[in-house]
């Protein structure tokens, strides 16, 4: 009786903790008040395990409090542009360039601010912070008396919302953006203060491209040892095969291949235990698949136009021998409208709109890491053969047994 409940309480707390990391994978921002509250409460109570598990494996580091659970991601590739912000709402836009900047300056605000703050108010100091000379010089001036530029404060401030580093106390942002009233916002400092996942502040970079820039704000400590590197590398693909949909081989360099075919066995249990991936091992790459379908910000397939649209387009492009221009799959498209419009919105069957089709569809497939993007076009990549489409095979009645049949038999 004793190790049956022993059994019990064992499978619950495993159960419990990889409910805990999943949730940390899914949002690695979580508050103890609103929708995630129950989701903090077990990071919480595993919060011990959590960090261990997350340091030693990916070097990222764990921080919980009374209010907030904040894991630090660190991405396994750091230019990887296909993984945009947006607001709460997943078809929102994905930020632009000039909305990168309002959020940093504006967290800058924040950050130097009081307790509250109004958003007219918000707008004014990153109108001042923008006047900075190097901003200048970069090109970078706002100030926020059109209404677009209005509307891509908001859509910061949304997002920070969604965040909960602001709460809304009274007001709308589309009376702002109107130019017709303002929005008073309660600031929640601790979370602020835990935003940023750097390893070091960003005003100590000096490196001059985005790609220096980068590698210097998550630098590790001098890799001069074996056992450093080694752990660099069991960090790097860790956090890969977590965060992206696909590792290919092809991406890697010749050491982190060879650390890889050692420890695959090792790397994708470890990560099977914590979090219920399964992981799908081919001769290009692997994918930690998710049987529970949750752990994604990118769905494929999906529902409505744009989702029909993308898995046809998946189809054509499995079967493409190379690189497809858009101009062709634009093409494609207006077939495919032809077929299928009379399934799809009212709006993607009028002409012109194609270009928007392949546009959206592309980017979730690039996201996906099904396909590239070139000069020459929209490359194939080998996890895209699983949409591939094969000859219909017909036969006569009668020679095909019934699935249980043939499960029996194969039995």
């Amino acid at each position: 009786m004793t190790t049956a409940l022993a059994e019990v309480l064992d499978g619950q707390h495993a159960a419990d903790l990889r409910k805990a990391a999943r949730a940390l994978l899914k949002q690695p921002l979580l508050l103890a008040r609103g929708r995630h509250a129950d989701e903090f409460r077990l990071v919480r109570r595993h919060a011990s395990e959590l960090r261990n598990w997350f340091d030693r494996n990916t070097g990222w580091s764990l921080h919980v409090d009374a209010e907030a659970a904040r894991l630090r991601k660190v991405p396994g590739v750091l230019t990887d542009p296909t993984h945009p912000a947006r607001e709460a709402n997943r078809a929102a836009v994905p930020f632009t360039r000039r909305r990168y900047v309002l959020l940093c300056l504006a967290l800058a605000a924040l950050e130097r601010g009081e307790a509250q703050i109004a958003l007219g108010r918000l707008a004014d100091q990153v109108v001042l912070d923008a006047a900075d000379p190097q901003l200048s010089r970069a090109g970078v001036q706002f100030t926020l008396d059109r209404r677009d530029e209005r509307l891509d404060l908001a859509a910061v401030v949304r997002l920070l919302l969604s965040l909960g580093v602001l709460r809304r106390v009274a007001g709308d942002e589309e009376a702002y953006v109107k130019g017709a009233g303002d929005v008073l916002y309660d600031v929640e400092r601790r979370v602020l203060a835990g935003l940023l996942a750097t390893r070091r502040g960003p005003s100590t970079v000096h490196a001059e491209t985005l790609e220096d820039r980068l590698d210097e704000l998550v630098a590790e400590t001098a890799l001069d040892s074996d056992e450093l590197r080694f752990r660099a590398m069991r960090w790097s693909l860790t956090r890969r095969l977590l965060d992206d949909p696909v590792l290919y081989y092809d991406e890697l360099t010749d050491a982190e291949l060879g650390y890889l075919t050692r420890q695959r066995g090792f790397l994708t249990a470890r990560i099977t235990e914590l979090t219920g991936l399964v992981a799908e091992v081919r001769a290009e790459g692997i994918a930690m698949v998710d049987p529970d379908d949750d752990l994604t910000d990118v769905r494929m397939p999906d529902q409505g136009t744009h989702g029909h649209v993308t898995l046809l387009l998946a189809e054509y492009l499995a079967a493409a021998p190379g690189p497809v221009t858009a101009e062709r799959l634009e093409h494609r498209v207006r077939e495919l409208a032809a077929a299928h419009g009379a399934f799809w919105a009212k709006s993607a069957r009028e002409p012109g709109t194609e270009t928007e089709l392949v546009g959206q569809a592309v980017a979730r497939l690039a996201a996906l890491g099904l396909v590239s993007r070139t000069a020459d076009g929209v490359t194939p990549r080998p996890a895209l053969s699983r949409y591939a489409v094969g000859e219909a095979v017909v036969r006569e009645p009668g020679t095909v047994r019934p699935p249980a049949q043939r499960k029996a038999r194969q039995q």
